[in-house]
């Protein structure tokens, strides 16, 4: 069963939704893993959170096209993703970071950040000072010569983080993006995520609930593919104020949830 939103989040009929899905049904292999979710996302920082096996990681495939929806309707920045003909302009309009990405080995830092503009069609002109806005964004700029194989697991995922908004996507779509990352800089990228919210909708999958709580304006919880509660994150610590497992409000307010969802079902 879902909480209710507060009042402040209902946005009026006039929204521009980047993100639209009715009834979504998703599959991952043959396990149907999102099950008839409803979800409108404009733009902001929305943290999605949820137990292994919740189906956010198929989700944030369906999202960025990679999967196509088994059922149920879901437009992205005003396409239809069943639309074969509008696929490759709302491409080039998103940014995804998904749990593993692929990579040349021998690819510098820039090499990878200019490739991606190109697949997502940054003007030729614009590759060069696109790349290094992205690759300073995510404080990678005394390494951008370096090769990728060479790099620390915190070092390559910022290297992710930096093809993801290299085209300065409409909709950014992060799938784990502080693993790795030292406390330093989950800092860092928290305060990235809240000035890339300022323009486009973000999306952030995480099992670290005080990541979704310092940077996010909407918190999204989902519990075997379906929406559990949808609240800011406010209401997430409130609801643990009193009651439920974790070190924190928003942690115990987490497990409150879940098993108030569990229950009701």
């Amino acid at each position: 069963m879902v909480r209710a939103v507060s009042a402040g989040e209902v946005a009026p009929s006039t929204q521009a939704w980047q993100v639209e899905a009715t009834g979504l049904r998703v599959k991952a292999g043959s396990r149907l893993a999102v099950d008839g979710l409803d979800l409108m996302l404009a733009p902001g920082v929305h943290g999605l959170l949820g137990p292994n096996g919740a189906g956010k990681t198929t989700l944030m495939r369906a999202l960025a096209t990679v999967i196509k929806p088994k059922d149920g309707r879901l437009r992205l920045l005003g396409h239809d993703v069943r639309d074969r003909r509008s696929l490759r302009a709302l491409r080039s309009r998103l940014g995804y970071l998904p749990q593993q990405f692929g990579f040349y080995p021998k690819f510098t830092v820039r090499d990878y950040v200019e490739y991606m503009a190109w697949l997502r069609e940054v003007p030729a002109a614009d590759v060069p000072a696109a790349t290094q806005r992205a690759i300073d964004r995510v404080g990678l700029t005394d390494r951008a010569g370096s090769r990728l194989k060479s790099l620390s697991g915190g070092m390559l995922r910022r290297a992710g983080i930096a093809q993801a908004i290299v085209n300065e996507p409409d909709l950014l779509l992060l799938d784990e993006p502080t693993v790795g990352l030292d406390p330093e800089q989950r800092v860092e990228f928290r305060e990235l995520l809240r000035d890339l919210g300022d323009a486009s909708c973000v999306l952030v999958s995480t099992h670290l609930v005080e990541d979704v709580v310092a940077a996010c304006s909407d918190v999204l919880l989902l519990d075997q593919g379906r929406l559990a509660f949808r609240g800011l994150p406010a209401d997430l610590a409130r609801a643990g104020a009193s009651d439920g497992v974790g070190d924190s409000a928003a942690e115990r307010g987490y497990s409150v949830l879940l098993r108030d969802h569990r229950s009701a079902a």
